[in-house]
């Protein structure tokens, strides 16, 4: 009797998104959305649920609320953001304070992206696709960043423009480079003072407009890519 070697395949693991939220109107709504995309979900009415869940085997991603009963949205951001688990997890802020001032504040404490209701699930979907894939990407470092006719080359500490080298100190290079690998993601002045100059308290953000300033001036042209994002941050844009 002939043996089969066949073995059945293993089934693919689904992305889990964990949904924070204290309105079940729209923990169901988002639940049966991402379920539909094929996300696997979990979900926290509170934030003491929230970090439980959120700590032990970090998700995907996080959907955040910001009026929570107890912890804020804010403030579970800030809490996930200092746990090494849970650092570099993405964050959606999904609520209803439109203002700009909150908007500024999520992104400031190292939110992803700051949605307000009410929403469109589509465009959260959306979202939620290009952050992943933004996250999985930047798990494989590439060596060779190219925007248009900008080229970083990061083993041999070169930047150049229209093949034109372009003379950038350490710290220059390190900025550009980290405003690169995080296209389209703005990045507040207090995250580049921890990711660029390695600070663990905060300092007089100055120094990050300063360096922008001269990084703008040396790269001529290519500063097109740099964008101000007023009262947060910068952003390279492609």
């Amino acid at each position: 009797m002939p043996i089969n070697l066949k073995t059945n395949p293993v089934p693919a693991v689904k992305p889990r998104i964990l949904v924070v939220d204290d309105e079940p109107d729209i923990i169901e709504l988002v639940e049966f959305n991402l379920k539909q995309a094929g996300y696997a979900v979990s979900t926290a009415a509170d934030g003491a649920e929230a970090l439980k869940k959120a700590r032990p085997q970090p998700p995907a991603l996080i959907i955040l609320d910001v009026m929570l009963p107890e912890l804020d949205g804010f403030e579970i951001c800030k809490m996930l953001r200092l746990d090494a688990a849970t650092a570099k997890t993405p964050i959606i802020m999904l609520t209803a304070k439109a203002a700009e001032v909150d908007r500024v504040l999520g992104l400031e404490l190292g939110a992803d992206d700051y949605l307000t209701k009410p929403f469109s699930p589509r465009e959260l979907l959306l979202r939620i696709k290009k952050i992943l894939a933004r996250a999985q990407a930047g798990e494989k470092p590439k060596e060779q960043i190219r925007h248009g006719e900008l080229l970083i080359d990061l083993p041999r500490h070169i930047t150049s423009w229209k093949n034109k080298p372009i003379e950038l100190t350490a710290t220059e290079f390190k900025l550009l480079t980290v405003l690169a690998q995080r296209a389209g993601r703005v990045q507040s002045r207090d995250q580049l003072l921890r990711d660029v100059w390695e600070y663990d308290s905060l300092i007089d953000t100055r120094t990050v407009d300063t360096h922008m300033r001269r990084l703008r001036e040396k790269i001529g042209p290519a500063s097109k890519h740099l964008d101000t994002v007023r009262g947060v941050g910068y952003r390279f844009v492609e």
